[in-house]
């Protein structure tokens, strides 16, 4: 008897109902970099924190008038002056230097010659507050700055720095260990006896949980032998966050993975998806461990991977929303619809007549692994007995790598 397959979104519903996020963990703010924040930043003190220049030129009291006015000294960026400006004198000052006491308006250098006798002539007046950055324009003491579930880029950790920030809470990264099943696979460049064929699954799906956000140790196997595969799993469920397993959750009579979490207290969750191709992904949980069964076809690995495990991660650091990301746009070619499943198509965007549409990125077979390569999205096509048209409106969904 067949099993009832569930849609793309019932079984991402069920990975997410089953991913809390982690606990958090202080970090310096120079190495977050990529990392989620488990709590907000918000500001240790004004920025600036003081009056500053907004450019070259002299600090004076706002309405001195043009005329002549004495140079009594230099604000430079680091080095404040040691004076304060009285009616009729001026202190030069730096972009960025404090305002010193006294000063409430800067007047540009190019409104001004120097004259004999450390003095200058304005050529033009100024009103209070020109030029001048007041203190905390920035942002002032206690403002938040970074919402918790932000991940730290660049532009976020110069942020925080500026706001006084040294340390940050951000959330522990999912540790994730991949598994390969099958006695037919080979290390890479190995000779291929007879039958085998070269492991791809392991480098790949530990360089998309990487880039996933995950800490991933090297990829290991399993063999076909149920014992053993009882044993690594149990290894596996004791060390992880997360596990995903490639191959292995069929019904043949090699394929061990199944009965093996079975016996070790992993809870089935879903097992067959309306999808082409990912058909017979698994997913189950024992406490708060994750398990992933993904297809050990490659394309349909990523295509999966792309869809269950990516939000699961997401959800892991905090970040429930981002694995769901999606956005639309016309077919630039015919697609002929599965009857029974939800096709993930691997594509490219392509600009036609000023439009941004899809196309399939080659020939779309499920061993194809060259319809990944240059791909940007999977578009997500409705099961249906027809052919959706050029110009007909699909979802894309982000395509890790």
């Amino acid at each position: 008897m067949s099993r009832q397959l569930i849609s793309i979104q019932e079984a991402r519903a069920i990975v997410l109902q089953a991913s809390h996020p982690l606990e958090g963990e202080p970090m310096e703010i120079g190495q977050a970099l990529d990392r989620v924040l488990a709590q907000d930043v918000r500001a240790a003190h004004d920025v600036p924190p003081f009056a500053s220049s907004a450019m070259d030129g002299y600090a004076v009291l706002a309405g001195d008038g043009a005329g002549q006015l004495q140079v009594v000294g230099e604000s430079r960026a680091g080095t404040p002056a040691g004076s304060r400006v009285a009616i009729g004198q001026a202190i030069r000052i730096s972009t960025g230097a404090a305002v010193p006491e006294g000063a409430d308006a800067v007047i540009r250098q190019e409104d001004t010659a120097e004259l004999e006798g450390g003095l200058i002539r304005t050529l033009a007046s100024v009103a209070a507050g020109e030029n001048v950055r007041p203190a905390g324009e920035v942002m002032r003491a206690g403002t938040q700055v970074l919402v918790e579930g932000t991940a730290l880029g660049p532009i976020e950790i110069a942020a925080a720095i500026t706001a006084g920030v040294s340390q940050v809470l951000v959330r522990r990264q999912p540790r994730t260990l991949v598994l390969g099943t099958g006695d037919e696979l080979c290390d890479p460049g190995q000779p291929l006896g007879p039958g085998q064929i070269h492991d791809s699954n392991g480098a790949m799906l530990r360089g998309l949980a990487h880039r996933a956000g995950a800490a991933v140790p090297p990829a290991t196997r399993l063999p076909d032998d149920r014992a053993r595969t009882v044993t690594g799993l149990e290894q596996a469920l004791a060390d992880a966050d997360v596990v995903v397993i490639s191959g292995g959750v069929s019904v043949g009579p090699h394929d061990h993975v199944k009965p093996a979490l079975a016996q070790l207290g992993v809870q089935e969750r879903f097992w067959g998806v309306a999808l082409q191709p990912g058909k017979p992904t698994w997913f189950g949980s024992r406490g708060r461990t994750l398990v992933f069964g993904l297809p050990g076809n490659p394309v349909s690995a990523a295509v999966t991977f792309a869809l269950f495990v990516v939000p699961a991660l997401s959800a892991l650091q905090g970040r429930p929303g981002l694995g769901n990301a999606r956005m639309a746009a016309r077919l630039g070619e015919p697609v002929r619809q599965n009857p029974g499943r939800e096709q993930a198509l691997r594509v490219r965007l392509e600009d036609r007549d000023g439009e941004m549409v899809v196309i399939p990125n080659g020939p779309q077979g499920s061993h194809m692994i060259t319809s990944l390569i240059g791909a940007d999205w999977l578009a997500l096509i409705p099961a249906g007995q027809g052919t959706l048209e050029v110009g007909s409106v699909v979802s894309l969904h982000p395509l890790p790598g």
